[in-house]
């Protein structure tokens, strides 16, 4: 797995690229550039297959580091998305904020390029936010669902600490509660500012969550107590 400090020096290089291109004012190759990046924001399919045929890099990217399959999913273009999965690019890419294409179409609730790019194999874990947080933070059901079979990890974590029932309970989301709450999620896990599912659900004035999520972690076993070890 590539480092963090290789991935930023991966992504930059990217941009810099991008950048020259941009600045090769009325060259063929600058034209062909910006005409794929717009092509895939604004679902010109034909055109941008075109384009990839006659040799563009699927994995441009453009100034603010998003590839041509992000611009697509984030656009909701699905037509778009399978034109530029035909030409294998990189599905595991995020651009600088984080964000891979997956992840964009799960936040959008877009089954259909949801289900492209499972079906291209796009990875569904990851460090940092994942693509079930995603979809369980906007209440995209179908999406989680989606997820789970694919065999996303519910108890995967943000980088405040919170898994993808939190976000679900802190927003109001109850079928997605409920849906996970069958899963063998964490529901000890606390955030960074010590809110687990439960309080952050009744913090968020979502008591019905808060209750639910209460009365199944009665029926839970209680959690072992970490072993501390002293040495004196």
């Amino acid at each position: 797995m590539p480092s963090n400090t290789d991935l930023a020096r991966s992504i930059f290089g990217r941009i810099l690229l991008a950048i020259l291109l941009t600045l090769l004012a009325g060259g063929v190759l600058a034209d062909s550039y910006e005409r794929a990046i717009s092509a895939a924001r604004l679902g010109r399919t034909a055109e941008l297959t075109s384009l990839l045929q006659r040799g563009i890099d699927p994995d441009t990217i453009d100034p603010e580091s998003n590839s041509l399959l992000i611009l697509a999913a984030r656009e909701g273009h699905a037509d778009t998305v399978s034109a530029i999965l035909q030409f294998r690019p990189d599905l595991s890419y995020r651009n600088l904020a984080g964000d891979s294409a997956l992840m964009l179409a799960a936040l959008k609730g877009d089954a259909e390029i949801v289900d492209a790019l499972l079906g291209a194999g796009a990875p569904i874990e990851h460090d940092g936010w994942t693509p079930l947080m995603y979809a369980a933070f906007e209440g995209h059901l179908a999406i989680v669902e989606r997820l789970l079979k694919g065999g996303a990890n519910v108890n995967a974590l943000a980088p405040n600490g919170a898994n993808a029932l939190m976000f679900a309970a802190r927003n109001g989301h109850l079928a997605v509660v409920r849906r996970l709450l069958a899963t063998k999620v964490d529901l000890h896990q606390a955030t960074d500012r010590g809110f687990t599912a439960e309080s952050w659900a009744a913090e968020s004035g979502n008591s019905d969550i808060a209750e639910l999520i209460r009365a199944e972690r009665a029926k839970r076993p209680a959690p072992e107590p970490a072993i501390r070890i002293e040495v004196r």
